[in-house]
């Protein structure tokens, strides 16, 4: 096995066993539900391999040409769980429709034709789901607006539509309170069920094929099923989990030991400035660590003391970034030299796979194996 000295940095490391740790406690965590992962997180073909075999009943994707990347390397159910309306889009999804069940969200008229339209030409049926705004107002029909139930039998009827399930994104559940993420995920869940109740009601819906689909990791670790009137939630679909970061860490989701990708950096300067503090710079900046901020913090990533148990550096912070820099002080002296590496949990983790072609799975300080980033710049 390859040492970490190794490897070139900058560059995203996986730590094996808190990965393999995260997949399980999600999988126990969702027994009552199919688990959907969202692929965003990792845009890895093995990596979503391994949530299958941690009991996963498919995937979800953001964008087409992320459903034709997976789909190419034999994945039979993919969801994209996004309102997909270009032409270009719909030609690209006839084709995966022959190869794989696809699904994807409408939440307006104008959606509906136009998939509609499409698939109605090539006389063959894809799966849709209602999008719902429950709460985050960003896509989606409001849970209770009244174009609900006239939208959803418009859907029934138009050729080359199949309603198989509403769906919707719980994003407003990113609090730092507990409480109100709890709050959230019941308001979330039972927002779903009296939308399901209300078009079972009309007629354009029936509680045994139905699939009620909510997803995210901070209202997962949360979740509670529940049934009514026959209905209750059948999917989850959280995609961070399986890595974590710092921005989880933040909302108390989980510990930082649970934490598995780490961007693997250098020292490459280091000075003292006028005031008392030590100057350092890293070889990894805005492209690789990402310019997202957290709550009530102002710091680009958290600087491991000790990697191995997840300790964080007390005292180093990096405090900014650019493009291929990295800016970070530490108050009075600093232990760090010029050709050190260091380990940093990134703030958001979604975001930091989608700038590298691989990544690195770990064990302590070996090297096990390189993944690629299958579905790296797939936005479309």
């Amino acid at each position: 096995m390859r040492t970490l000295d190794n490897l070139a940095t900058p560059c995203v490391l996986i730590d094996e066993r808190r990965m393999e740790a995260n997949l399980a406690q999600m999988a126990a965590r969702t027994r009552s539900v199919s688990l959907r992962p969202h692929t965003k997180t990792h845009k890895s073909v093995e990596l979503a391999e391994c949530q299958l075999r941690h009991g996963a009943c498919g995937i979800s994707v953001a964008k087409v040409s992320e459903a034709e990347r997976f789909v190419e390397h034999g994945f039979e159910d993919v969801r994209i769980a996004y309102t997909v309306v270009g032409q270009r889009q719909l030609e690209r999804l006839i084709k995966l429709a022959h190869q794989a069940r696809i699904s994807f969200c409408i939440d307006s008229r104008e959606g509906a034709a136009r998939a509609s339209d499409a698939f109605r030409k090539v006389d063959i049926s894809v799966d849709v789901l209602l999008e719902i705004d429950t709460g985050y107002h960003r896509c989606g029909v409001p849970y209770d607006g009244n174009e609900i139930v006239a939208l959803a039998s418009e859907i029934q009827n138009m050729k080359g539509l199949n309603l198989c399930g509403i769906l919707t994104h719980e994003g407003n559940a990113y609090v730092q309170d507990p409480s109100n993420r709890v709050a959230v995920m019941a308001r979330t869940r039972d927002r779903m069920l009296e939308v399901a109740i209300k078009l079972h009601k009309a007629g354009c819906i029936y509680p045994s094929s139905f699939e009620i689909s909510i997803g995210s990791t901070p209202s997962i670790h949360v979740f509670e099923n529940r049934l009514k009137d026959g209905f209750q939630i059948t999917e989850v679909r959280p995609g961070n989990y399986i890595f974590n970061d710092r921005m989880q860490v933040e909302l108390g989701v989980c510990s930082l030991d649970a934490c598995a990708l780490t961007v693997l950096s250098t020292v490459v300067s280091r000075h003292r400035t006028a005031h008392g503090t030590e100057r350092f710079i890293l070889d990894a900046g805005r492209k690789i660590l990402t310019s997202d901020t957290l709550q009530n913090r102002s710091d680009y990533g958290c600087i491991l003391y000790n990697p191995r148990v997840r300790a964080a550096h007390p005292h180093a912070k990096i405090t900014g970034l650019s493009e291929e820099h990295g800016w970070g002080e530490v108050q009075g002296g600093s232990t760090l030299q010029i050709g050190d590496r260091i380990q940093i949990v990134p703030n958001h983790a979604c975001v930091v796979v989608n700038t590298v072609d691989q990544m690195f799975l770990v064990h302590e300080d070996s090297m096990v194996s390189e993944i690629p980033v299958d579905a790296r710049g797939c936005v479309i």
